[in-house]
Formats: structure tokens, C-alpha cells, sequence
């Protein structure tokens, strides 16, 4: 990790702190994205405190898609070369029985957060993670996968929470295996990952859950990803390449999610 560059959104909190603090410890310079500033330079001390290099502070609220690309313009604004982009950022199931949520461009929130928000900031930054190759870029996803419905992407039948940020995840990996495929001839690296269960986050606090791993336990399967030759277009239980939802192996829905995709982001930024 010594002298790259690491952006990894939604680090001021659980895993995504975790990774920042053990990155620059490692010798890399982190750019530490979140939405609160106090938050943020809290990172920061920690980061200094562990004797890393000063690291980037960049803010966006990633539900709203014109901040996703604001973000891409801070990051290019700040830093020449992309190493990792580590998409961590997520909203999880919420509270038990909580009502549909949606962002301010109208797109349910665990779909706008999870999925679209990954999407786009990885578009937008693909130039400079093709410049910087060889780079990389991970998907923290999970396990917890349910079948995305083309006809409803965003969930406006048969509403709930679980099934909602099950989906977004499913469709986060779907573009993990479209982009490595596309990206294998520039020396861009691809994969998508599933943590660890139930971590110690605010994440799994909120719905309820009891904790059955560490946020230290899902950043070793990160950063495994980082230091190990793995295959490009993969997707690993921990530290396991694992496989998928089957949909996710199905080009002509892969597709057709790219498209409506597309479409959705077009009719948000324009």
C-alpha cells in the first residue's frame, strides 16, 4: 500500500474507518470520504495518530447523485492517480418494519446508496483509475442477495428494507462482473466482496442484529483482496472466492439492468 492512493467512501464509520486508518498505516495515502466534516477530521486524528500520511478529506452525501459527482470532482481536484477505489459506503436494512425511504432524486434511499451511487462515482472515475493502472477497484457488497426486478427498480411494490438492500446488493455485484470484463485489457482489477456477517457496525445495530464478526475481521477480507493475486471479475465470501445469486451470471440481464440503469442516473443529472 506504500505511496498509492486509496479512496474509500463511507469511512468514518465501521469497516470504512477501519480500512482507512489500517491503509495509511500501511503507507498510503487515503482520501477519507463521508458526509459529516466532525466526523471526518476525527478519522484524520486517528489516521495522524497511527503515524500515516495526512490524508484527504472529501464530503458528499452519496444519495443524492449530483454529490456522487461532486465527489468524482473533488477527487480529481485533489490527487493525479487513482490506486484502489473501495466502494464501502452503504444504507442497511433499518429499523425493523420502517417505512419505504427515498432520496432527494426520488430514487429509494438502499438503491440510491448501494447500488446507483457505486455505479456512477465508478464511471465518473474510471479515467483516472485506467490512468493509474495498474489499479483497483472493490466492491464491499454482501451475501444477503436477492434477485433484482427489472420492472421495479425502484422498489415501489411490495416494499421492505431487507429485501430492498438485498437487491441494490445483487445489482452492485452485476456491475462488479460487467465492469471487470470491460476494464480486463486496461489493467483495471475488478471484484466485489462479502465482508463479513453481521460486523460490529451502527449498520447491523440499527436493525437489530447481534454482532458475529469484527469490522477488523471484514477489513482483513478487503485488504486480502488488495495484497493477493485474485481474478478480476470475481466475488468472494471473505476471504473465499464464493458464487453469486445466479442472475448475476445472466449477460442478458446484466444488460438490461445497465440500460434501465442509464436510464435512471439520465433522468436525475441529465
Amino acid at each position: 500500500m506504500t505511496e498509492k492512493t486509496v479512496l474509500i467512501t463511507g469511512s468514518t464509520d465501521g469497516l470504512g474507518r477501519y480500512l482507512a486508518v489500517r491503509s495509511a498505516q500501511s503507507g498510503a495515502r487515503v482520501l477519507v470520504h463521508g458526509r459529516d466534516k466532525l466526523r471526518a477530521e476525527q478519522v484524520r486524528e486517528a489516521i495522524l495518530a497511527s503515524g500515516g500520511p495526512e490524508p484527504e478529506i472529501l464530503l458528499a452525501d452519496l444519495s443524492s447523485l449530483r454529490e456522487v459527482d461532486e465527489l468524482a470532482d473533488q477527487v480529481r481536484q485533489h490527487t493525479d492517480r487513482l490506486d484502489v477505489l473501495i466502494n464501502n459506503a452503504g444504507v442497511g436494512f433499518g429499523v425493523p418494519g420502517a417505512a419505504r425511504q427515498v432520496s432527494a432524486d426520488g430514487i429509494e434511499i438502499r438503491l440510491a446508496v448501494n447500488y446507483l451511487a457505486v455505479y456512477r462515482l465508478t464511471r465518473q472515475l474510471q479515467p483516472l483509475l485506467i490512468a493509474s493502472a495498474p489499479s483497483q477497484v472493490i466492491n464491499v457488497a454482501s451475501i444477503g442477495q436477492e434477485p433484482v426486478d427489472l420492472d421495479d427498480l425502484n422498489f415501489e411494490r411490495g416494499y421492505s428494507g431487507m429485501a430492498a438492500y438485498r437487491r441494490a446488493k445483487l445489482a452492485e455485484i452485476m456491475f462488479t462482473f460487467d465492469l471487470a470484463e470491460e476494464l480486463r485489457p486496461t489493467g483495471v482489477h475488478v471484484t466485489a466482496l462479502h465482508p463479513a456477517t453481521y460486523m460490529d457496525t451502527t449498520m447491523v445495530a440499527e436493525f437489530g442484529g447481534s454482532p458475529l464478526s469484527t469490522v477488523a475481521d471484514g477489513g482483513a477480507a478487503v485488504l486480502c483482496l488488495i495484497e493477493e493475486d485474485v481474478p478480476t471479475g470475481t466475488y468472494f465470501n471473505g476471504t473465499n472466492e464464493s458464487r453469486a445469486d445466479e442472475q448475476a451470471y445472466d449477460p442478458a440481464v446484466r444488460a438490461a439492468l445497465r440500460q434501465r440503469t442509464d436510464e435512471l442516473i439520465e433522468s436525475v443529472v441529465g
